[in-house]
């Protein structure tokens, strides 16, 4: 039986849910899920360029384990640029370095979150939900 993957470290959830493509008409997309450990390696990786080590503490796994990783996501953002495809970042096996939040009625993210006040800090709204929940859907 193998063994059970880890949960991998995300320090900033994406500021977006996906990417879409432009100046293709007509077209039924089918979509490339990015996962949201991939996210963050290439995030690690190209965006703070940082080096394989380095990531690898950041997201609490081994090296061979980030490059593994990190090629999935390269291969998958290869197929969607070339095959014209979205992106949606969605899922994974990762758990946020802070408690992040999102309100579903302004779309707010935030993680000063105060239990004993259900609401959200930007309008107020009960309608709140846990990052792991909105990037399940």
């Amino acid at each position: 039986m193998p063994r059970r993957k880890r949960n991998r470290r995300i320090q900033f959830p994406p500021v977006i849910k996906g990417m879409s493509v432009y100046g293709v008409r007509g077209r039924k997309s089918n979509e490339v899920v990015l996962r949201l450990e991939e996210y963050e390696a290439i995030r690690l990786l190209d965006y703070q360029n940082l080096n394989q080590e380095q990531a690898a503490v950041h997201m609490d796994v081994s090296r061979p384990t980030l490059t593994r990783i990190y090629e999935e996501a390269r291969n998958k953002v290869a197929t969607a640029f070339v095959e014209g495809r979205d992106i949606i970042f969605r899922g994974g096996d990762i758990y946020f370095d802070e408690n992040w939040f999102k309100c579903n009625a302004c779309q707010a993210s935030f993680n000063d979150y105060n239990e004993k006040n259900l609401s959200c800090p930007v309008c107020s709204s009960d309608d709140v939900i846990t990052l792991n929940e909105f990037y399940a859907k």
